[in-house]
């Protein structure tokens, strides 16, 4: 009989047990000043050598939320082998709350998204950094959803919705990687579109680079569909717009967002549904680019 209860208990936690969560909530600290609060953070992640890229505060959320962007080595020397799109993985991102909530995008499940076929090479590497992030932070209860491992390499939101290389993340080509990269820059520097840059990774002998776009238009930014859809998933932000070769890229937004927010209704999902041609006229502006509007959502 105790036999039997065993192995029932298997069989019902199993399902639960091999999902994966994209984010893990960690230890919390002292709250406060959202900035004095990221400080706590930010001295944690650096004793285990995380290298820290950039702060960002959500336009109409800065008060009381905050994204630390670090990198890691390992990671960054696995994506420079893979090379290509692999490049969004860049960033590591860390949500930080006024209260001393902390949470961090569970490695586990972004680069199985974001390196699919690629990730079992560079899988020692993100075990590595789960591992460095756990021992900074703390490792507590996942949330935000959950996913099966496998299906994360091609993960799409529902049948006929776009997936990690769809057609329409290009948003401008140029002749050179170096063109491509500077017309980002300058646009972001100009504050192009209601933008503004929140880090940059630039791997110009692979010819790759990323960079966080804080989209801070009150209007069509993030701070509006981030407060409809849950802002505890908050180390989703920033966005990132990417660089292969000559082409200026973003993952499209019916991709990204359901990748960052896997537990949401449609009746939810499509309440943001202007979300995904906002982002992308945003980013368009941003690559230099000329937005044309997509089909409806």
């Amino acid at each position: 009989m105790k036999k039997y209860l065993i192995l029932l208990a298997m069989l019902i936690w199993a399902p639960i047990a091999l999902a994966v969560t994209p984010y893990i909530y960690g230890d919390k600290v002292n709250g406060g000043d959202i900035k004095s609060t990221m400080a706590q953070v930010e001295k944690k992640v650096a004793a285990e050598g995380f290298s820290v890229i950039g702060h960002h505060y959500p336009a109409g959320m800065s008060q009381y939320y905050g994204v630390l962007i670090v990198t890691d080595k390992g990671i960054l020397d696995a994506i420079r082998s893979m090379g290509g799109a692999a490049i969004v993985g860049a960033a590591i991102r860390i949500g930080v709350r006024s209260d001393g909530t902390v949470s961090y995008m569970n490695p586990d499940y972004w680069y199985r998204a974001y390196f699919r076929k690629q990730f079992s090479s560079a899988e020692g590497a993100v075990k590595a950094v789960k591992e460095k992030l756990s021992s900074a932070l703390g490792a507590g209860k996942g949330f935000g959803g959950d996913e099966k491992p496998d299906s994360l390499a091609n993960y799409r939101y529902m049948v006929g919705m776009e997936k990690f290389d769809s057609d329409k993340n290009e948003l401008k080509s140029y002749p050179s990687f170096e063109s491509a990269v500077k017309a980002v820059q300058d646009n972001l520097a100009k504050g192009k579109n209601t933008t503004s840059k929140s880090y940059e990774v630039i791997m110009a002998d692979k010819k790759i680079a990323v960079f966080g776009v804080a989209m801070n238009d009150p209007k069509t930014g993030e701070s509006w569909f981030v407060k409809k859809i849950g802002s505890d998933n908050i180390a989703a932000l920033p966005y990132e717009i990417y660089v292969v070769n000559g082409k200026v890229n973003a993952l499209y937004g019916r991709y990204r967002l359901a990748l960052a927010w896997p537990n949401l209704g449609m009746g939810t999902f499509m309440g943001i549904s202007d979300a995904p041609d906002e982002i992308l006229e945003t980013l368009t502006g941003v690559a230099g680019g000329i937005y044309e509007k997509s089909s409806a959502f």
